[in-house]
């Protein structure tokens, strides 16, 4: 954290300033200085600062006249105060207004290295909190379901790469968990730093720049103070570009330098800021047709390319349907309070039958409804949306009689199927076609009649007047 601060001394005194500045440079800190508060305010103003250790007394504007300002301006930057003994009531005026330590003259390497790496740390901490907060606000971070065999390869894949230092690119459908396999590959790497995950493609590109790299005030119209971007909050941690792709050309020239020199800048700073961050990019499309039709850089896919994993879509994974939909429905029956709920016999067969463009997420939703629409009893076909009633899978085929034959009705199965055929007919014949007069007549809902409709191939009555 110090050799990558940027610290503000401001002082009056001359020698004063020269030997913070030759202390906090042993620390490995990048050093600016100024002679009174207003020129060190107008340093403020022009880049970031990552915290001013100011005196108290100096002409033009004081210390505290100094820290009043900068917290009327919104400006949160720590300051640190130095005083000299027998003036400590200064310094802790100085605290009760915003400063978050001081330290005394005659200056001790040893006490100014612990008072600001304090403060850096006090305020590095309080970002992440405040990052923690608006993430926990928009996703969980949930975990993985799934034993077939091609998920047992993908977890294999993750804790092999997960403790490299390895830039990462997830290829696969949207819903699939590209998310949480970064977060997966995060959380077994041992970084000690945030997982910072930003969507690109739900992001104008006006204003993505400034979420990555962060700006400094005066940047660009509106931007009234300085601002972290995603990258300064993934030091030490991981970064995950969801929807890369999507990133505007010029971005990924930016993002380029990030990757060859793992060094960033804020808009409107030419001051380079040393990162350590560990990259892991996302698209739900081919990135190399993406490459070929110059949605993304080729030098930008190479140096992201370093590791890749492509998740299969969950048609390519029948084993764990009903694993995932049995997760989701135990997680919704205890938000809604119900005290047991499971799949019918037949919900389970058009959950496995059906093709699931959109994959896990699409699952879940689904689920949630079906849980809703049940009300705590078992969920059955007729709780499933009909493109999952409708959908064409193999079946058993079924005896068929006419309505005076009942030959080959030998087993319960064939006889239940029976009747059922020769009662829907009679109904559709009776309502004239109209399905949700038949459906009325048979007293059973509209959607299990058209999934009995496509189980039993009835196509011989089917227009509505």
């Amino acid at each position: 954290m110090l050799q990558s601060a940027h610290v503000l001394v401001a002082d009056d005194d001359k020698n004063g300033r020269r030997m913070l500045e030759i202390l906090l440079n042993k620390l490995g800190c990048q050093v600016s200085t100024a002679a009174d508060g207003a020129a060190a305010l107008e340093i403020i103003h022009n880049t970031s600062v990552d915290l001013l250790i100011t005196d108290l007394n100096m002409p033009k504007m004081s210390g505290l006249a100094l820290l009043s300002a900068l917290r009327q301006e919104g400006n949160d930057v720590p300051v640190i105060v130095v005083t000299a003994y027998g003036t400590v009531e200064n310094a802790v005026a100085a605290m009760k207004q915003g400063a978050s330590d001081f330290i005394m003259r005659p200056l001790d390497i040893d006490q100014v290295e612990i008072v600001v790496k304090h403060a850096l740390e006090t305020c590095r901490l309080k970002q992440e909190n405040l990052f923690l907060r608006d993430q926990l606000d928009k996703k969980g971070w949930g975990e993985f379901i799934g034993q077939s065999a091609v998920m047992r390869e993908i977890y294999g894949l993750i804790r092999q790469v997960a403790p490299s230092k390895a830039s990462v690119f997830i290829s696969g459908e949207t819903g699939t968990g590209k998310e949480l396999v970064a977060r997966a590959i995060h959380s077994h790497s041992g970084r000690s730093g945030l997982f910072v995950p930003i969507n690109c493609a739900a992001i104008p590109t006006s204003i993505l720049e400034s979420e990555l790299f962060g700006h400094v005030r005066g940047a660009f119209t509106g931007a009234d103070k300085d601002r972290i971007g995603k990258f300064e909050f993934a030091h030490q941690g991981t970064i995950f570009l969801d929807e890369i792709t999507e990133m505007h050309p010029d971005i990924q020239a930016k993002l380029l330098r990030v990757l060859q020199e793992n060094t960033i800048e804020r808009l409107g700073s030419n001051r380079s800021i040393q990162a350590d961050i560990r990259i892991i990019a996302a698209t739900n499309r081919n990135p190399r047709v993406a490459v070929a039709e110059g949605r993304l850089r080729e030098d930008v896919f190479y140096r992201l390319n370093v590791f890749s994993i492509n998740l299969p879509p969950l048609r390519d994974r029948q084993d764990d349907i009903l694993l995932l939909a049995n997760s989701f429905i135990e997680k919704y029956r205890k938000q809604m309070g119900y005290s047991g709920l499971q799949l019918s016999t037949a919900a389970c067969e058009r959950l496995v039958a059906y093709h699931w463009p959109g994959n896990v997420r699409e699952l879940e939703n689904i689920i949630e409804r079906a849980v809703v629409l049940s009300r705590g009893g078992k969920i059955d076909e007729e709780h499933l949306p009909r493109e999952i009633i409708m959908e064409d899978a193999p079946r058993q085929t079924l005896q068929r009689s006419d309505d005076n034959d009942s030959q080959g009705c030998d087993n319960l199965e064939g006889c239940v199927a029976d009747l059922e055929i020769r009662m829907i007919n009679n109904a559709l014949k009776n309502a004239e076609g109209n399905k949700a007069k038949a459906s009325r007549s048979l007293k059973i809902s509209e959607r299990t009649l058209w999934y009995k409709l496509k189980k039993y191939n009835i196509y011989a009555v089917q227009t509505e007047e």
